[in-house]
């Protein structure tokens, strides 16, 4: 079952009238499907544009699992998606099976759930297709945005790698991208990189360098009790004394992250180096691993592969052009690559890891039209738009007088991830740390300082626009991102992106002008959990 999609037959060039529909969401992630498929039931017609030709973001390209510390289902899209993942895998290996116990969305094990790329995409493609309102066009990137004082008025795509151009109209937008393109081009302010200390006066803000433990519980075990999180075992111990502190454009690192077969029948091995390989750059890299389970953890014999990351090579991409994007994919994809032939062929490598390895390969049923790797490489954190209420680490930390995060009443989803980041520039990955005692540069673990966290619609609307809803992008500094960025909570924020999209058209104003204590009332009573829903007075 395929969604409904825009023929390219049906596009002319830049002169073609525009189409027209009550909402347009761009970018088929989990937050804008979950997005586009709340406002379709809600009665409105909606265009879903996707800059590749495949839909569900990271959660189709490679990510395996869900990253939460709670088993909350917090939506009703999220609990839709969770029943449809956990039926395949109760058809297809039984009830009691191993497979359908690590596909189950339950926080006594982490991760709190996996599925198979291939099975999410096939799931979102049905939710989609089941749903008449919505017309997908994929494979297409914005190109300009006609904007009339405080609303956009349309939007130009282009086809990624071609010339076809198509203008839609619409009354409600949505970004739900990861890049944050439609929020940028139609002239919202935003943040790439981290505030400085003196701005935010955050404890974490700014250029630092920090030490990592690894083995010890955060937060406490009465938190987790309290909270029913699954416990974490590393935590930030400290920040260097001289830590700068200032603000700069450092993003956190990305990677490729392939999933990764250890049955045979179904692995094909690496029969080379990649392109531009250097066994240099391996030798002293600090992340030698590739699937991060064992094989007896793995879901239908398939891994995540979350090594090979490359801090620093990264700071071009948020505000990069789309070639500079791809080049900058194509080095991360090669260096993923390199690192898996390195640990599997080199001699530097002990032949009893070098045999481990071996036992994982490229899947041959995932990614079949692009040489079994992903479409999309783990984009962790691009632009943040400048919103209502910009979230920060002081929103998400105990608050002195309670020990819970601060309250918004126009609290309309919730956190229940750590604020972390991976490194931001070179440090003991590379075998050259700032230090030997604070080895990392912009590493993150506050899991200690774990509750759940609010998110007030404010958040989601960026300044000077009515009718634009930021799910991904949203209002959030650097240190606050890394709590937010989790796929289970931007399916969350996306779902009541669609909810606001649909109440707004519906009573013939703006996105900008609901009022966000009536909006949290109103999903709240149609099951969208507004609050975290345990542990709270």
């Amino acid at each position: 079952m395929k969604p409904t999609t825009i023929s390219p037959t049906e596009l002319r060039l830049e002169s073609c009238a525009p189409l027209s529909f009550d909402l347009l969401v761009y970018d088929a992630t989990p937050s804008g499907i979950a997005a586009a498929v709340r406002a379709a039931r809600e009665g409105c017609t909606v265009a879903l544009i996707n800059h590749t030709h495949h839909l569900g973001g990271m959660m189709a390209n490679g990510l395996v699992q869900w990253d939460a510390q709670s088993g909350q289902r917090r939506c009703p899209f999220l609990r839709e998606v969770l029943d449809r993942i956990e039926s395949h895998y109760r058809r297809a290996f039984g009830e009691g099976s191993h497979e359908l116990d690590h596909a189950t969305y339950n926080a006594a094990h982490y991760p709190v759930a996996k599925v198979e790329p291939s099975v999410i995409e096939r799931i979102f493609n049905e939710m989609i297709a089941a749903e008449p309102k919505i017309t997908v066009l994929p494979g297409y990137y914005v190109e300009r945005v006609q904007r009339r004082f405080d609303r956009i008025e349309s939007v130009l795509f282009r086809e990624m790698g071609g010339d076809r151009c198509c203008e839609f109209r619409a009354k409600v937008f949505i970004d739900a991208g990861y890049e944050g393109d439609l929020a940028a081009f139609s002239g919202v302010p935003y943040r790439v990189g981290r505030e400085g200390f003196d701005e935010t006066g955050e404890p974490h803000a700014g250029r630092i360098y920090t030490r990592i433990l690894n083995g010890r519980n955060g937060p406490s075990e009465d938190i987790c009790e309290r909270f029913q999180f699954k416990s974490f075992t590393q935590i930030t111990d400290g920040i260097h004394p001289d830590s700068p502190r200032t603000g700069d454009r450092c993003v956190q690192a990305y990677n490729l992250r392939p999933c990764l077969t250890c049955k045979p029948e179904n692995g094909i091995a690496l029969t080379a180096p990649p392109p531009g390989y250097d066994r240099g750059e391996y030798l002293n890299y600090g992340r030698k691993n590739l699937a991060l389970y064992r094989p007896e953890n793995s879901l239908n014999g398939k891994a995540t592969y979350n090594n090979a990351i490359l801090p620093g090579e990264n700071w071009d991409y948020p505000e990069g052009d789309w070639a500079t994007r791809w080049r900058i994919h194509e080095r991360h994809k090669n260096f993923s690559l390199g690192l898996m032939w390195f640990l599997q062929n080199d001699q530097a490598v002990k032949a009893s890891d070098k045999e481990y390895f071996r036992l994982w390969n490229l899947p041959a049923d995932e990614y079949t039209d692009n040489g079994h790797l992903p479409w999309e490489m783990y984009v962790r954190e691009t632009r943040r738009i400048l919103a209502r209420h910009v979230l920060s680490e002081h929103d998400f930390s105990p608050q002195p007088e309670t020990d819970l995060a601060r309250t918004f009443d126009d609290s309309i989803a919730y956190t229940d991830w750590y604020m972390d980041s991976h490194s931001c520039d070179r440090d003991s990955t590379y075998g050259d740390p700032v230090s030997e005692e604070y080895p990392y540069e912009g590493k993150l673990i506050l899991s200690e300082e774990l509750r759940p966290g609010q998110i007030p619609y404010r958040s989601l609307l960026p300044r000077g626009l009515a009718n634009l809803l930021v799910p991904v992008c949203l209002g959030a500094t650097h240190v606050a991102w890394g709590s937010v960025r989790l796929e289970p909570c931007l399916v969350h924020t996306g779902e009541v992106a669609g909810f606001a999209a649909a109440i707004a058209i519906r009573e013939g104003i703006l996105p900008g002008e609901l009022d966000g204590e009536a909006l949290a009332a109103e999903i709240s009573g149609r099951g969208v959990e507004v609050k975290y829903p345990i542990g709270l007075p």
